[in-house]
């Protein structure tokens, strides 16, 4: 038997669109029976998707009063009188009788010196400062002090080469007193990053010139001073 079908007619060409379309339309059906709701003649709250979590419980604190104070000691109804049949020890100081014989010494032959007590009298607060040398004619000479003084820092500084190949820096704060014949004295370090920039300092606070002497009331007294000295790489 012949075959009657169109040669000139290809059945293939659509059948590509034929079946894309047709999975759309299964898709569709199938999403549109997924998202099918039904209701049962009752209103749906919204409310009952909200969840509620509480993310910390709260505790309840309560005051309670305080306990009443303790009720005061009841006194006893009767005071019983102890005696105390112990004999009572009196000691005697035995001092010898005063008499016309008796010599008195006056104060005017005994052999005595008063010493006066050392104070020390801040920078701040002596009445007459330091001097330091070249400062005489000066008309403040506090200020040219401090002049003077950072001077003689600048001039005998030397960084220690130790200090400087470990790269190590800082203030070394240094104590001293002004002695009352002007010497400098009691050279103290009070706080130093490394011990070689100390030694740097205290050798530089002993090169300090003899000064003229602070006074007090007309008198030299020692003024104690404090300055730090700065170490900084460049």
């Amino acid at each position: 038997m012949e075959a009657k079908k169109n040669p000139k007619k290809d059945l293939n060409k659509s059948s590509g669109v034929f079946f894309a379309a047709g999975m759309v339309m299964v898709l569709a059906l199938t999403y549109v029976a997924l998202e099918w709701k039904t209701f049962y003649g009752k209103e749906y709250d919204v409310s009952e998707n909200i969840i509620l979590e509480l993310v910390e419980e709260v505790p309840i604190i309560r005051l309670e009063p305080p306990p009443p104070p303790p009720p005061p000691p009841v006194a006893p109804k009767e005071i019983k009188v102890v005696e105390d049949d112990d004999p009572i020890i009196e000691s005697f100081i035995d001092l010898p009788e005063p008499n016309q014989a008796t010599e008195v010494a006056i104060l005017e032959d005994l052999d005595f010196q008063i010493v006066p007590e050392e104070v020390d009298v801040p920078f701040i607060l002596v009445e007459d400062a330091p001097v330091f040398p070249g400062c005489e004619n000066a008309s403040n000479k506090r200020a040219c002090f401090n002049t003077k003084m950072l001077r003689h820092i600048k001039k005998t500084f030397r960084y220690p080469e130790i200090a400087q190949e470990m790269g190590i820096q800082g203030k070394v704060h240094m104590h001293f007193i002004i002695q009352k014949d002007g010497n400098i004295g009691n050279v103290q370090i009070v706080r130093s990053p490394d011990k070689n920039l100390g030694a740097e300092a205290t050798r530089i606070i002993n090169k300090l010139p003899k000064m003229i002497p602070g006074k007090q009331r007309g008198n030299a007294v020692r003024v104690p001073f404090s300055i730090p000295i700065t170490f900084e790489l460049q």
